[in-house]
């Protein structure tokens, strides 16, 4: 036992349960392997102004959650809260977006770290799988990337999660939706902080969970109301396109992302087994999130979905995922020479792709069969010197109890067949 412990809001993966995780993860981002977006990895920290820029200064994210820190240099750093800001940025410093191959579309995985109060489903380090479509301005976009987040739920056998779906609106009809909602707004019994929100970003008071507040925003004015045409059209868009490939989806038009940089299409998706943190993912598009942090104007759409979010909807639902054993040969060595020589079947097996593991530290036969049976493999190889003298090694079926004996030089060929 040490004197250290995980920091408050945190968490450690560790066996069998990491399994689980990563399975999580592998589902998800298979969809997107399959759909053309690349793998991008970025630091775990950036510049603080990058966030501040991106995110929104009026957000809980960078007022409250944001980890800073200053370099012995002097700069100004913060461990990434969210992971749009980061892959636009290494993005843009890498020009992909001149390529001529738009939209630029990747995927990446990570831990995410926002100071919050911890709560079971809400950490202050947390794993996401995302996905962003750089460069683009299409509905299909929109509709494919909701898709690939349904497809990848399903597949993990999650079915009890629901589709949120709402616009936001543009620069064309987004402001006079803001002067609509600040008169309303106004008009309310707010705190100060929250007054402050009307003035910078109104539509992050319409994201507030407080039930005294939600309660006072029954009747504020909805964005749907004030869509211009063309973003009514893109909407309607998206619409159709996700019916027609029988994704069902539930209109919000209170859905508002807790970032400043969103445009247009936003969605998330919630599991009612999770409690007040229903949120398992979403996403949206963001328009004008290249300009904001310096770069050209980049149409593009994302979304990101909580690994250990998923993990509890799964356990929420009682979802077993079939994951396979760590291990599926253990090799025991009775004596010196037979340790030598398995070990050097171990690294054969290994080599021929095949899970493998060894008993160390010289334990004796019952010792060394409980830790082959703790590891979940599938059969044990075992090995005396008579064994070796006979040029055999013991093949034991962990499942049925079954022995026999194999020659020394077959046994890969042998474990591969049975294990096909």
């Amino acid at each position: 036992m040490t004197a250290f412990q995980a920091p408050k809001g945190t968490y450690d993966l560790i066996p069998p349960d990491s399994a689980k995780f990563l399975a999580v993860r592998d589902a998800i981002s298979a969809p997107l392997k399959r759909s053309g977006y690349g793998y991008i990895e970025t630091p775990g920290f950036e510049n603080v102004e990058l966030f501040a820029r991106g995110v929104g200064e009026s957000t809980d994210i960078v007022t409250k959650e944001m980890y800073t820190l200053t370099t012995k240099g002097g700069d100004e750093l913060a461990l990434r809260p969210e992971g749009t800001a980061s892959v636009l940025r290494a993005a843009l410093e890498a020009n992909l977006h001149k390529a001529g191959n738009l939209p630029v579309k990747l995927w990446y995985s990570g831990s995410y770290y926002r100071y919050e109060r911890p709560q079971k489903g809400r950490y202050r380090h947390f794993s996401q799988v995302g996905a962003e479509a750089i460069g683009a301005e299409d509905p299909a976009l929109d509709a494919e990337l909701i898709i690939l987040a349904n497809d990848a739920y399903r597949s993990l056998g999650l079915s009890d999660f629901r589709i949120l779906l709402n616009s936001l609106g543009d620069k064309e009809c987004r402001p006079a939706y803001r002067a609509a909602l600040q008169e309303f707004l106004r008009g309310l019994d707010l705190d100060e902080e929250t007054r402050r929100r009307i003035d910078i970003n109104p539509l992050r008071v319409l994201d507030d969970k407080r039930a005294d507040v939600q309660k006072q925003l029954v009747g504020a004015p909805l964005l749907r109301d004030h869509l211009c045409e063309a973003c009514a059209a893109y909407h309607a868009e998206v619409r159709e396109l996700l019916t027609a490939e029988g994704v069902a989806f539930e209109d919000d038009p209170k859905l508002v992302r807790g970032l400043d940089y969103y445009t247009r299409t936003t969605f998330e998706f919630v599991h009612d087994g999770l409690g007040s943190q229903s949120a398992v993912g979403g996403g949206g598009r963001y328009d004008g999130l290249s300009e904001m942090i310096g770069g050209p104007a980049l149409p593009s759409v994302g979304w990101a979905l909580g690994v250990d979010r998923t993990v509890l909807a799964l356990e929420a639902e009682g979802v077993e995922l079939d994951i396979p054993a760590a291990t599926s040969v253990f090799a025991v060595p009775l004596g010196d020479e037979a340790r030598r020589v398995l070990f050097t079947k171990v690294t054969e097996l290994r080599r021929a792709g095949i899970a493998t593991d060894f008993s160390y530290g010289g334990r004796g036969l019952k010792g060394a069969m409980k830790s082959a049976n703790r590891s979940g493999a599938r059969y044990a190889v075992v090995a005396g010197e008579r064994d070796l003298a006979e040029g055999v090694v013991q093949l034991k079926d962990l499942e049925s109890g079954e022995q026999s004996p194999v020659a020394l030089d077959a046994i890969v060929k042998e474990l591969r067949a049975r294990l096909a």
